[in-house]
């Protein structure tokens, strides 16, 4: 009988186990209440601010089919998306809500936006004058925002670029600009001197388009402190319980729970190797569990681990098993020697990241951060959603 390790578990635990297939190598948990909940805290936290979403490339992994109704339900009116595909797909799913695109405009799909009624971020003078274009043969003008670069040199205005604007009363009429806004570089380091000197050309530029809001601060931009909110927040990491700023942390919880079936258990004798390219030699007899997860389901390869080194762990019952030899497309190979009182047994589930791994940790295990383990979870894993306590 499959064994839920109920200690580890939330108290529906059963039921979103029950809910998989029998078949299902895996299960991805989220938690829609508690993404809620933690819209509704950063909301609270930054009033009077206004508090938006950011549920680019598909909410993070998540499921944006169910992640933008949950806060659209929860009080949520404004969506960030990365793409003009990502905000049709948002328009059906929050009608009443204000999308905005912060790729921008492409040359020649103005026209695809007015037609769902979503804002482009707008980031160049040949953006906006196409923009604009649109404006006139519509009538009117267009909403919009605009990105001003204050030295993250990605996408975004130049300074003098802006001042241009700022200035040409003809182009301007042709705009509707409802938002200016920038992103910050180093926001996730609380003392980096590079967040006060953006902050600084932010609050120097603002005046220019009086009539815009303004918004400077995403996720860890917002636990910089009520300077950094002005009047509009972009959080998206946070949302989903995510905590990258190595300052206060973000007034929310986890989202997500990844679980693996144990598909077998193998006992090794001494000299006997794991894995591709032998990288691994057990010195002493060892249990090993074979685990129905790989670098497919968002493990990375570089969590892998070589006789004598740290990779990543999986867990049982909250106590870590150290993955041994190399991860594969399908499989990780952990050593489980050390459960005895229970054993671990075919059908068990393994902790992929959860109450004892988080995002940060299996992210900085890998050598990369929890936003790309977020983004890339479970894409072959049963998912259930949680929400109305506990109903699935």
């Amino acid at each position: 009988m499959t064994r839920l390790w109920p200690d580890l578990m939330p108290s529906n635990s059963n039921a979103f186990f029950a809910a998989a297939p029998p078949e299902a190598p895996g299960i991805l948990a989220i938690d829609l209440d508690q993404l809620a909940a933690n819209w509704q805290a950063l909301r609270d936290y930054v009033a009077p601010a206004q508090c938006a979403a950011v549920v680019k490339a598909d909410a993070y992994g998540l499921g944006a089919d169910r992640v933008i109704p949950a806060l659209a339900a929860a009080g949520c009116r404004v969506f960030f998306v990365a793409t003009l595909a990502e905000a049709r797909q948002a328009r059906t799913l929050a009608p009443q809500g204000n999308i905005l695109v912060l790729d921008g405009i492409t040359p020649g799909a103005s026209e695809a936006y007015t037609q769902i009624n979503a804002w482009p971020v707008l980031s160049s003078l040949a953006e906006i004058k196409e923009w604009g274009q649109e404006g006139v043969q519509r009538g009117s003008p267009a909403p919009c925002a605009l990105h001003i670069d204050t030295g993250l040199n990605r996408l975004g205005m130049s300074e003098p670029d802006i001042r241009a604007l700022a200035g040409d009363t003809h182009l301007l009429g042709r705009l509707d600009i409802r938002l200016v806004m920038s992103h910050l570089a180093c926001a996730d380091e609380p003392d980096h001197p590079k967040n006060a000197k953006q902050h600084d050309v932010m609050r120097q530029l603002r005046p220019l388009l009086p009539n815009a809001a303004t918004s400077l601060a995403a996720s860890d931009g917002i636990m910089l402190g009520p300077n950094f909110h002005f009047d509009l927040v972009r959080p998206g990491y946070a949302l989903y319980g995510g905590q990258a700023s190595k300052g206060r942390p973000a007034p929310v919880k986890p989202v997500v729970q990844s679980f693996a079936r144990v598909l077998q258990v193998r006992d090794l004798a001494p000299g006997a190797t794991v894995g591709y390219s032998a990288s691994y030699s057990a010195e002493q007899p060892r249990r090993i569990a074979v685990i129905a997860a790989g670098y497919a389901d968002g493990f990375f390869r570089h969590l892998s681990a070589a006789a004598g080194e740290t990779g990543g762990f999986v867990a049982f019952s909250g106590k870590r098993a150290p993955v041994v030899g190399r991860v594969s497309m399908d499989l990780i190979t952990t050593d489980v020697t050390a459960f005895n009182d229970p054993s671990v047994v075919r059908g068990d589930w393994a902790e992929i990241l959860g109450p004892t791994i988080t995002l940060e940790e299996m992210g900085a295990a890998a050598g990369t951060i929890g936003y790309e383990t977020l983004t890339r979870l479970g894409r072959r894993f049963h998912r259930v959603y949680l929400e109305r306590d506990g109903d699935i």
